[in-house]
């Protein structure tokens, strides 16, 4: 059995995908990131980087796990599936998770810190984390012109990059031109545990298109920021 301490936002999606994925047992306890639960004692305990996603693995005694990437890594080694044992294909999933981890997560993040949280419009630091975020989008689009998913075969990497470019309306970047990067959204949103790994701890109303929700969402975030 899993714990899997998380909240509504693209990291935590990216466990409790995997773990639907993988048809794995959990028990998701939602980390309230507006009170900021995530930095009381209790739960640095856990991860001592006050961040979600993380699990409590009692297969192996209890063991905590955080950061996501290293979580997707561990929940498909402890089953051996959504990420090759075989040396080229492994690195091939590999590398295009870090690509998520190490940009696309980066950039979307501040992406939305600049363009949503911070009260003060600073349009230069807007652009510049838009601007990377399109060109990364570029990169994927690229790659899925070339193959279905991102590695050979679905993987660990196809979810860890999906939880954050389905995101792409909050952030403010555009997808016009980048079709394979539209198919392959339509068809990763089309996977029934997919669909029921980003409902988890709750379904997330849309707030994209709802001004007075986006404002309080905001609002909530730009808390989080500043501890």
């Amino acid at each position: 059995m899993i714990d899997l301490y998380t909240a509504p936002t693209p990291n935590g999606w990216k466990a409790s995908v995997t773990l639907e994925e993988l048809d794995l047992p959990y028990e998701a306890k939602l980390v309230n990131l507006s009170k900021n639960e995530q930095k009381e004692d209790a739960f640095l305990e856990l991860n001592p980087n006050g961040r979600i996603p993380v699990i409590v693995d009692h297969d192996f005694g209890g063991l905590p796990v955080f950061e996501s990437g290293a979580i997707m890594i561990h929940l498909a080694e402890k089953t051996g599936r959504l990420l090759p044992s075989e040396a080229a294909p492994r690195a091939r999933v590999i590398e295009w998770l870090m690509f998520q981890m190490g940009g696309v997560g980066p950039m979307m993040g501040q992406a939305n810190v600049f363009f949503r949280y911070f009260p003060e419009k600073l349009q230069p630091a807007i652009d510049r984390y838009q601007n990377e975020s399109r060109r990364l989008f570029e990169v994927l689009d690229r790659r899925l012109g070339e193959s279905e998913w991102l590695a050979d075969d679905f993987s660990i990497a196809d979810i860890a990059n999906w939880c954050w470019v389905r995101t792409y309306k909050w952030s403010g970047i555009p997808l016009e031109g980048l079709s394979n990067v539209r198919r392959w959204l339509d068809v990763m949103k089309e996977r029934p545990k997919c669909r029921k790994g980003v409902e988890v701890p709750f379904v997330a109303p849309s707030i994209v298109d709802d001004e007075k929700a986006a404002k309080k969402f905001a609002e909530n975030a730009r808390k989080s920021l500043q501890t």
